[in-house]
Order: structure tokens, then C-alpha cells, then sequence
């Protein structure tokens, strides 16, 4: 049922966090927002910023605060984190950020009594891990943004290439949020059709040249932006809008989320995206695809990856 009234926490009121409440007061998602910051001044700036305009947009709480604000909260969004610095290994940023992640759960958890934790901080499938285990949640209570972002691209992309409307392009990129995802071609559809049948139609081709250079698209797109611009922020919080929505409306869509494995595909103990089943509980339960050999290789090498780098900071 959805609540007539909701509460979303924004820990981070960085270029993300910001943007994220933005977008929310533009939809009025929730009833309340509040965005908890180290820098208070910052949190405070960024609400009192967007109070401004609230009278052109409805009636909604929106405010900075502490820890002690996550209590009755339906969703606590966790976008906090230090920033890869030019020369830093992807191990060295995992390691700064699962040290404030820890400190930030710790701070949850002494005021958490219900709703789901949105993990978007970066590297997001460690980060997804590590506050699964460390706030002892049940299952499916603890999502990850996952490749949510990476799957809004791919088919972005589909759609430019196929001059097709994108909302009839529905296709996943799986696994991490980071250099061994992969798109799950098998499961990429047009109108009904595989994208396979669907490239045979008028105006409809794709080669293994065009997929290969899709997926690779995919795979640098953050990195294009912050080349162009310092950071990413924009699409990152219209796909956090688009997940609390999910939530608060318990609206059982499917997100390709990230999730701690349980045998799903061989692949057990590390966070991982695949489509699954979102209401106002969590992740409701992983929808398995029918992937080819050759994607369920490339699958269980992802969770090998991640895992490479989790065996590294698992004791921080």
C-alpha cells in the first residue's frame, strides 16, 4: 500500500545528494526530504536553495539535519563518498570510501527503525556488500543503484542507433557498475522481438561491430562526462528518482539493482546487478534470465572482479 505520507534521507549533499533532492522536489516525491552532511553548512545551503523555489512546485518539507533524522525515513540514500583522484587505483578509492561507509552505517543504524537503504556511493557493488553485512538487514533490504544508470544508457544508445523511441528499447546491462559489466543481449527486446530478430527488420541493423562499440559506450560514459564536465550528476539523480519511486510507491518494477548473490548463476557472496523484482520492502526477488553460455561466463568473471577487490577491504 502506498503510505499518504513518506520521508527520504539523503546522506551526502554533494553534486549527487543536491541534485537528487533536487529532482525530487521537482516530481514531490516525498513528503519530506532531508539532507545529512558532514558539512552542515553545505546541507543547509543546499535545501534552503531549493525551499526557494518550492512555492512554484507544491507543498513539501525539504531540510538539512543529523543522523537522529533517519528515524521513520522509507528511504535512507547513501550517495556520500570521496571522489578517484588523478594516479589512485580503483582499490585505493574503495578503500577511502568503505572506511566512510562503515562510519556512516554505524551512524544509521543507531537511528534506523524501518525502510530500505539505497546504496549509490561508488564502488557501489562493494559498498552494496559491506552495509548488507555490516547493518545486518534482512535480505533485500540493503539495494544497490547497481547498473540502474549503465542500463538507461545502453538503451539510450539502442535507440539512437535504431531511431526508435527509447521507452520501446528494453534491454539490462548485469553485473558490476564498473569495467566487466556486460549487456545481457539475450535478453535485449524491441517490440517484442529480440534484438537479433529485430535487426533483420527495415532500418533495424546491428552488427557485432555496432554491439561491441554500444557496450564500450556504455562502459566510458561516466568517464566521458567528467572529462567534459568534473563530474556526473544529472542522469544519476533522475535514476535515483526513478528507484525511490519504485519504493515509496511499492511499485513491484523491475531495476536492475544490486544485490548480494545467493547462488544465483553459480555466483554466491559478492554484490551484484541483475533484474530484479522492486517494492516498498526492497528487492523483492532476482528475476533469472535465459543468458547464453558465453554471457553467464562473462557474468561469473564480473562477480570474480568485484570480488578481487572486496577480499581487500572486507576487514577495514
Amino acid at each position: 500500500m502506498v503510505k499518504s505520507r513518506s520521508k527520504v534521507a539523503i546522506i551526502g549533499a554533494g553534486f549527487v545528494g543536491a541534485s537528487t533532492a533536487f529532482a525530487m522536489s521537482l516530481q514531490q516525491m516525498a513528503t519530506e526530504v532531508v539532507l545529512i552532511d558532514v558539512n552542515k553548512e553545505k546541507a543547509y545551503g543546499e535545501a534552503l536553495d531549493i525551499n526557494h523555489g518550492i512555492s512554484f512546485l507544491g507543498q513539501m518539507a525539504v531540510y538539512s539535519g543529523d543522523y537522529s533524522d533517519v528515524k521513520d525515513c522509507d528511504v535512507i540514500i547513501v550517495t556520500a563518498g570521496a571522489n578517484r583522484k588523478p594516479g589512485e587505483t580503483r582499490l585505493d578509492l574503495a578503500k577511502k570510501n568503505v572506511a566512510i561507509a562503515k562510519e556512516i552505517t554505524k551512524n544509521v543504524m543507531k537511528h534506523y527503525n524501518h525502510g530500505v537503504i539505497l546504496v549509490v556511493s561508488n564502488p557501489v557493488d562493494i559498498l552494496t556488500y559491506m552495509i548488507t553485512k555490516w547493518s545486518g538487514l534482512p535480505k533485500g533490504r540493503v539495494v544497490g543503484s547497481g547498473t540502474v544508470l549503465d542500463s538507461s544508457r545502453f538503451r539510450y544508445l539502442l535507440s539512437k542507433k535504431l531511431n526508435v523511441d527509447v521507452r520501446n528499447v528494453h534491454g539490462y546491462i548485469i553485473g558490476e557498475h564498473g569495467d566487466s559489466q556486460l549487456p545481457a543481449w539475450s535478453a535485449t527486446h524491441i517490440a517484442g522481438q529480440n534484438i537479433s530478430e529485430y535487426s533483420h527488420a527495415p532500418n533495424g541493423i546491428l552488427t557485432n561491430e555496432d554491439k561491441i562499440t554500444i557496450a564500450e559506450e556504455v562502459k566510458k560514459a561516466g568517464a566521458e562526462i567528467i572529462k567534459n564536465k568534473g563530474a556526473t550528476y544529472y542522469a544519476i539523480a533522475i535514476t535515483i528518482n526513478a528507484i525511490v519511486e519504485t519504493l515509496l510507491k511499492d511499485q513491484n518494477t523491475i531495476r536492475t539493482v544490486g544485490s548480494v548473490m545467493n547462488g544465483e548463476y553459480g555466483i554466491k557472496d559478492v554484490a551484484l546487478s541483475l533484474p530484479s523484482i522492486v517494492n516498498c520492502e526492497g528487492i523483492q526477488n532476482i528475476i533469472p534470465l535465459v543468458l547464453s553460455p558465453e554471457e553467464e561466463e562473462a557474468l561469473r568473471a564480473s562477480a570474480e572482479s568485484v570480488k578481487a577487490v572486496l577480499n581487500e577491504v572486507k576487514d577495514i
